[in-house]
């Protein structure tokens, strides 16, 4: 299925990214990173700029060969793209960050299966020009990478009493660990989507 290209402005596809589809508070997805990795604040900053820099080279890598890719095979095509990105970031990442590497574990490579980039890959990029494809890879990366870090820093914080490893709180904080375990994950996701949604719904009313 092919999308229709939309002749949006560059400031309508950053706010598409951040706000209106935002890819964690707004349309769902990547729910597996988002819960496992987002212990610590460092965990999810970490993991949002991965994602990041595939849905960045990979949208435009896959402007360029959109006409050129069969539409019955587009989505090998897609994924064998946004595969050899992330086989450059999780290279990266072991060479420079063995220790953020073993952190994130499988789920480097597990960005290769992401509805996040696969969908801008296919409802996007796909109809795009190159310039326009980055940029949304550039916004929706910016969008995913601020929703784990938020998730990370919370979950780190009140757990711990820490933001990036640092005590705030003192030895004095017992901490609540329950933060740290998936129930934490989704309690926490669940207060700040229904936070976003709610800020978001009532900026929209103002302006009717």
């Amino acid at each position: 299925m092919k999308y229709k290209y939309f002749r949006k402005t560059y400031r309508d596809i950053a706010l598409n990214g951040m706000v209106k589809s935002n890819p964690v508070f707004r349309l769902v997805l990547g729910m597996c990173p988002t819960l496992a990795v987002t212990t610590t604040f460092l965990n999810g900053l970490s993991m949002g700029l991965a994602v990041a820099f595939v849905l960045i080279f990979s949208g435009g890598l896959i402007s360029i060969f959109r006409k050129i890719i069969p539409d019955k095979i587009r989505i090998p095509c897609y994924i064998l793209i946004i595969a050899t990105f992330v086989t450059i970031v999780e290279l990266l990442i072991e060479k420079y960050l063995p220790d953020l590497y073993y952190s994130l574990g499988v789920f480097i490579p597990l960005i290769v299966v992401n509805c996040v980039v696969f969908a801008r890959a296919e409802s996007f990029a796909s109809v795009n020009p190159i310039p326009r494809s980055m940029t949304d890879g550039l916004f929706m990366g910016i969008g995913f990478t601020l929703a784990l870090s938020l998730v990370g820093l919370i979950r780190e914080f009140i757990s711990q009493g820490k933001i990036l490893g640092i005590a705030i709180l003192g030895d004095w904080y017992p901490g609540i660990t329950i933060l740290i375990m998936p129930a934490g994950g989704f309690l926490v996701l669940g207060f700040l989507m229904a936070a976003f949604n709610a800020i978001d719904n009532k900026i929209k009313k103002s302006k009717k």
